[in-house]
């Protein structure tokens, strides 16, 4: 039979500051940057559980998610739910508490035989620590993923159709005054750890890049009119997606993973690293 996943979520309120006491306030603000604070901030977490399995002829099911929600409450939600993570998780004490931490720490919990029921296996897990911040951890690798947002517009009207043609594909996008979008981008990176912080990319650096290399250079502007790289190209999210993940690859302080464009809440593009 073929292996279904399934994926189940729970979240949980913890407060973690990125400051560790053994070390003056000079050496914290040259590890930690703008976010080094001797007081903690709270995050509403959201994980998702991904397993997979075979279905259960009797059952109709994969795995009982009651069984599921259990462990989960039991490995994870009990021991962060309204604590202060360096405070009161010995793992962190001497650790910052980070998304790639906290990931490497929860999955360590939940791998070991025994802790998820034994009809399925732990695939993939993603926590999410703001609506535009998230990781992700599989067997493979660790990725994180940003979410920015700019507004532009454009026409999708092709020079080597006809006017009837263009009108006939494009409908109410080709209308010549152009049209807009919020677009969402979503960068994905992946990477090494930092030994000293624990974290795969300085998210500063990261998002000076990106706002430099896209958002800043897109917002508010016309695709088609404004910007030398569409010129004479179709201005579709497809080419958006494939000229973004170019200008960014190789300009970001982690390795890019995958870039997601999402032109409107039904209509995402992605264009990864793998092809």
């Amino acid at each position: 039979m073929k292996l279904v996943h399934m994926t189940r979520r729970v979240v949980f309120s913890s407060g973690h500051r990125y400051w560790f006491d053994s070390l003056s306030a000079e050496e914290n603000h040259r590890i930690f940057g703008p976010w080094a604070s001797r007081f903690n901030h709270g995050h509403n977490y959201v994980l998702d559980l991904t397993v997979s399995g075979t279905v259960d002829p009797s059952t109709g099911m994969v795995v009982n998610i009651k069984r599921v929600d259990d462990a989960l409450r039991e490995l994870v939600v009990s021991e962060f739910d309204q604590r202060s993570i360096n405070d009161e998780i010995p793992y962190f004490q001497d650790r910052a508490p980070c998304l790639e931490n906290l990931l490497t720490y929860i999955w360590a919990k939940l791998s070991p035989p025994g802790a998820l029921p034994e009809e399925c296996k732990l695939e993939r897990i993603r926590l999410e620590e703001m609506p535009t911040f998230y990781g992700e951890l599989d067997k493979r690798q660790m990725t994180l993923t940003r979410s920015y947002e700019f507004a532009a517009s454009h026409r999708l009207h092709s020079p080597v159709l006809d006017q009837a043609t263009n009108e006939s594909l494009f409908g109410k996008c080709n209308n010549p005054a152009g049209h807009g979008h919020n677009y969402i981008l979503e960068v994905s990176v992946t990477g090494d750890l930092n030994p000293e912080t624990g974290m795969m990319a300085d998210l500063s650096e990261m998002d000076k890049a990106i706002e430099s290399q896209v958002v800043d250079r897109y917002d508010h502007k016309n695709l088609n009119e404004d910007l030398p790289e569409f010129q004479g190209k179709m201005t579709t999210t497809e080419i958006v997606a494939q000229e973004i993940f170019n200008r960014l690859d190789g300009n970001l302080p982690a390795k890019l993973s995958r870039i997601r464009l999402w032109e409107t809440a039904r209509n995402m593009f992605e264009v990864s690293a793998a092809g």
